[in-house]
């Protein structure tokens, strides 16, 4: 390990600061080093005694009000015995740390616009916010490479299906970053895409050979660890035809990365030179808690490469777990001192020792306004302007107008929690041009009974236009990412039975493979975000009075060339 070397490149100054801080932590201090926890409350009393007495390395809030993760993060820096990490998930602007933050957009509409500016920018908002409320460390970029359409959890979440434009959209968000002093966490090493099943669940799989993995995730992980990312993110992901390589007697049971020196040492740390510090993915996760009893994983998690662990199951009983699993030799003396130079490497690359002699280390409030700053908010529209997808208008519906498409039938598909605002924006904007918008409402039928249904010509004469809000948000514990109807049949007007009938749009805000679920739909749109700026550009597009600029990141006809038609 050379601190001098990437990614710290630090001086004989910083390294003494490293030694000398080790020395002056207690076996139970270092060992509280290793771990990095969520936080639940800004409550002083809280982060005092649930927190900062077991003496973490960092700490992750989720989403939260900026004055009050502004004091938490403020408190905690002050009365931390060694400088903390604090992480969030900043992956798709401010909105990733606070409430308050400019919702920029998921990475894959940010690839939609094919300038990797955009990707710079994403960083310059989504760090530059979290510095402001004291966030110095984030858990992005996503590198994962989207290659099967079926994965519930990676496509907006990536850059697309093409490695080179996740590498290049990769690379320019870690220059923002640097730019703003924040460290990353390139993730999911060594790479979700490969398989259709969420690591949240169960181990996943990442099952290109070794040669496949090389010229995609391995060229992407290398040319960003060549580069200077601080540290990686090791998920829960097998990678086995590694793992065979350099382990032929390996067990067939599936162990994820997170658990595996062959991809931890042999491959992350000796193959693609990686020197910098590795942290686990949130534990939690079944892909984790599945491998092997958590009394022996916790220790054994940084025995085998990484150096800090990601939430726990429960905090205090991760602490005992891994304090005997040290007394037992499960976690040597030399890899808990090589987890702990690391760590503390990083936070001095970081110059945090640094800011806290000379009083800088919590930042200042005056700096709080660069949240949701007027320069922020005119880059996410940007953003969104030139990212919507037109995919396929095969029946010239396009543009829209209220004399020719008066009643509008409308649904937002999706149950998720944002869809009262999507609803709401979208129908402000729509009944703001003239349209009248008729809600969908569900029907409910007792097939035991005579029916009558809605008779074709009826549909003809109550709507002009039928248009589909898709937004089924990308999230973790989902098996599929699909579309669901309410009826069956033709039962109701809920499944596009009509588009012969009355011409039919789908705008996808999230999931761009839709088309799969819908390819009798002939006119069909992706925006990859349903932030209220990308509503806003996607109904001044189909109105005609702005152009459709977005290049699809990945193939939204799924290999299946009936969809385009």
């Amino acid at each position: 390990m050379d601190l001098k070397a990437k990614p710290f490149y630090l001086s004989d100054e910083d390294i003494k600061w490293v030694e000398e801080t080790k020395a002056s932590l207690t076996l139970d201090e270092k060992l509280g080093q290793l771990f990095f926890p969520i936080g639940y409350s800004p409550n002083e009393q809280y982060l005092q005694y649930e927190i900062l007495s077991k003496n973490p390395g960092g700490l992750m809030f989720r989403t939260g009000k900026t004055e009050e993760l502004f004091n938490a993060y403020s408190y905690l820096q002050t009365n931390s015995k060694v400088p903390m990490l604090l992480a969030a998930n900043l992956e798709a602007g401010g909105d990733g740390i606070v409430l308050e933050g400019t919702a920029f957009g998921k990475q894959m509409q940010v690839a939609a616009t094919d300038d990797p500016e955009q990707a710079y920018r994403l960083a310059k908002v989504s760090c530059s916010e979290g510095q402001a409320v004291g966030c110095n460390y984030a858990f992005a970029p996503v590198v994962d490479i989207d290659f099967n359409y079926h994965s519930p959890i990676t496509n907006v979440r990536t850059y697309g299906s093409d490695p080179e434009k996740v590498k290049k959209f990769g690379l320019e968000y870690m220059r923002g970053a640097k730019e703003c002093g924040s460290a990353v966490a390139i993730k999911h090493f060594p790479g979700d895409g490969v398989d259709e099943v969420d690591q949240h669940i169960l181990t996943s799989v990442n099952s290109l050979s070794c040669e496949e993995w090389d010229k995609t995730y391995g060229d992407v992980y290398k040319t960003l660890i060549d580069e200077g990312a601080l540290s990686v993110m090791v998920g829960h992901i097998a990678l086995p035809s590694y793992q065979k390589k350099f382990n032929p007697n390996l067990p067939k049971k599936l162990m994820p990365a997170s658990l595996s020196p062959e991809l931890l040492q042999n491959l992350l740390r000796d193959q693609l030179g990686f020197n910098g510090m590795i942290i686990t993915d949130a534990t939690p996760m079944v892909g984790f808690l599945c491998a092997m009893d958590r009394e022996k994983s916790v220790p054994y998690c940084i025995e085998a490469g990484c150096d800090m662990i990601l939430f726990n199951k429960d905090y205090d009983e991760d602490i005992q777990f891994m304090k005997k699993g040290y007394e037992e030799g499960i976690l040597s003396e030399k890899r808990l001192d090589e987890a702990l130079t690391r760590i503390l490497a990083m936070k001095a690359a970081l110059r945090l020792h640094e800011k806290r002699a000379n009083g800088t280390l919590v930042p200042d409030k005056k700096n709080l306004p660069v949240i949701g700053s007027d320069e922020h908010v005119a880059w996410a529209k940007e953003c969104a302007d030139k990212s919507v997808t037109l995919v396929k208008d095969t029946q010239a519906l396009l543009p829209i107008s209220p004399k020719k498409h008066k009643r509008v039938l409308y649904e937002i598909m999706g149950g998720c929690a944002s869809e009262k605002r999507v609803e709401e924006t979208f129908v402000k904007l729509m009944e703001a041009e003239g349209f009248e918008m008729i809600p969908y409402v569900k029907e409910e039928f007792d097939f035991n009974k005579p029916i009558k249904f809605e008779s074709v010509t009826e549909f003809r004469n109550k709507y002009d236009l039928v248009i589909y809000l898709g937004n089924v948000e990308n999230a973790s514990n989902k098996t599929t990412a699909r579309l669901n109807w309410h009826t069956i049949f033709g039962a109701g007007n809920n499944i596009p039975w009509f588009v012969e009938v009355v011409p039919t749009m789908f705008i996808s805000l999230q999931i761009p493979y839709h088309l799969l679920d819908v390819p009798m739909i002939k006119t069909y749109i992706n925006a990859y975000s349903n932030h209220d700026y990308v509503i806003e550009s996607v109904v001044e597009k189909i109105l005609g009075r702005s152009e459709f600029k977005g290049v699809s990141p990945v193939d939204p006809f799924c290999g299946k060339e009936y969809l385009a038609y």
